[in-house]
């Protein structure tokens, strides 16, 4: 069974309209069908993370291992969701979910030659309602609002199994000496109004839950991208209200 056939084992919670925080601010990035085509390109992606795209995605897949269930929150542009599929395997399975059709559409086109991948649309600041080996999180914290983005860290951590982990990759604030810290400072102000409220803002501070995790972050390229891994202990079991059949 194909990506582009199916749907997820089990169906998330409903979904009506996209977000007024996505439609309003990244409308023409996550939305336009038009930009959309140039977006989703190797070259544009890794320009727009100054040729460090690769690398950041790399190390993030290399989390997993193969056979592994895995959730990819938010479609990504590039080849990184390619990268997950490949790192599961044909025994594994990633799924990918995203508030958006045009980006749930766009991702089963690109991944429809993988069986191992299941995408379905579903807002990721809802309960998912299931168990995950793995969880990767590349570059979405950033997009969202606070209490959004709290929802989400807060639902990610939940949907990890005892022993699994999830892995966070976003933007984090530049050394002061980085170069490229002022125009980072002008992009963040003029196209992406929710970042600065996380530069500085450490993921495991936005769930309960993080006490339940063993954290560990590295900041890369001068302090300009973080990448945070956050394992939950072995013995650690659901929460009542969380546990699932």
């Amino acid at each position: 069974m194909s990506a582009a056939q199916s749907e997820a084992l089990a169906p998330g919670p409903s979904v009506e309209s996209v977000p007024s925080y996505l439609s309003e601010t990244y409308s023409w990035a996550y939305l336009n069908p038009r930009n959309l085509r140039w977006l989703d390109n190797s070259l544009v992606v890794s320009s727009i993370l100054w040729g460090n795209a690769g690398r950041l995605m790399r190390a993030a897949a290399a989390e997993f291992e193969p056979g592994q269930r895995i959730l990819q929150a938010a479609c990504v542009y590039g080849r990184f969701s390619e990268m997950l599929a490949h790192q599961v395997g044909n025994t594994g399975q990633l799924e990918i979910v995203d508030v958006a059709p045009i980006q749930i559409a766009n991702v089963r086109r690109k991944l429809s030659a993988y069986p191992q991948v299941r995408s379905r649309r579903g807002d990721l600041t809802l309960p998912l309602g299931k168990r995950y080996q793995g969880v990767c999180c590349f570059f979405l914290l950033h997009e969202v609002p606070a209490e959004q983005r709290s929802r989400i860290v807060d639902n990610l951590l939940s949907a990890v199994g005892p022993g699994g982990k999830a892995v966070f990759v976003d933007y984090h604030r530049p050394s002061r000496l980085n170069p490229l810290a002022p125009l980072m400072s002008l992009v963040f102000r003029l196209l992406e109004p929710y970042a600065t409220s996380l530069l500085d803002t450490p993921i495991d501070s936005l769930s309960p839950q993080a006490t339940d995790f063993d954290w560990h972050r590295r900041t890369l390229f001068g302090g300009l991208y973080q990448h945070v891994v956050a394992t939950r202990r072995s013995l650690t079991e659901f929460p009542p209200s969380r546990r699932q059949p």
